[in-house]
């Protein structure tokens, strides 16, 4: 073979495998982008766990201020954050710590996912979605006024694959738990929160653009109080 053929086809293969590097390349770069990293969430608060308590009530009507990324990162993590790395333990108790919960969070520029490890959202859509979900949760408006919304999803195969049916009623009960949390931190915080299971789920699935085996749960919209 002669020599300007082989560095002929040397070339070809290399920008053949360009064609397929490049892409991989983008699209991670990409993905980079609509993940953000959290601010490290606080140990120590202002406020005792049983003021927390007495002082939790619903609130439905929120002034426009919107949430700080240190507000945000706090209330996320009260929800699902890992709470034990080397065990890889979260806020919430799981049956099996099979963690079934998945965590939605729309606010005016977009609409995120929660993403436990490395406690990070990652953005899966810019637009502001409240306004829909309030009118698939009954047209409750404080959803829509709320600057955030957190949903609550469950994949009950993570569970329900070892317990069975009884899978169910576990998720139910985690579910409870995380709520929980972020009503409380919400308090500590100076913000309001209102639990909300009123609104129709395949609606729900529909406007957050859920995959099929997220079920929602629970919507919180969380703010600071008129």
């Amino acid at each position: 073979m002669r020599r300007s053929t082989l560095v002929l086809i040397i070339v070809i293969m290399l920008m053949g495998l360009w064609y397929f590097i490049l892409p991989m390349e983008v699209n991670s770069a990409m993905e980079n982008e609509n993940v953000i990293s959290l601010p490290e969430p606080k140990l120590k608060g202002a406020m005792s766990l049983e003021e927390a308590i007495q002082r939790r009530r619903s609130k439905r009507s929120y002034i426009s201020q919107e949430l700080t990324l240190e507000e945000i990162s706090q209330l996320l993590w009260s929800v699902q954050g890992i709470t034990d790395e080397r065990m890889g333990f979260r806020a919430a108790p799981s049956a099996g710590a099979l963690y079934p919960l998945e965590i939605y969070l729309l606010k005016a520029d977009g609409l995120y996912l929660y993403l436990p490890d490395g406690h990070r959202i990652k953005r899966l859509s810019e637009k502001d979605l409240r306004r829909p979900l309030a009118q698939a949760a009954l047209w409750q408006g404080y959803i829509a006024q709320a600057p955030i919304d957190i949903v609550i999803c469950a994949v009950y195969e993570r569970v329900t694959s070892k317990y069975g049916k009884r899978g169910i009623r576990y998720t139910a009960i985690e579910v409870g738990h995380a709520a929980q949390n972020l009503h409380l931190q919400a308090v500590v915080l100076g913000l309001g929160s209102v639990p909300i299971g009123a609104f129709d789920d395949d609606a729900v699935k529909k406007v957050l653009s859920l995959p099929k085996d997220h079920q929602p749960l629970y919507i919180i919209p969380v703010g600071h109080v008129k």
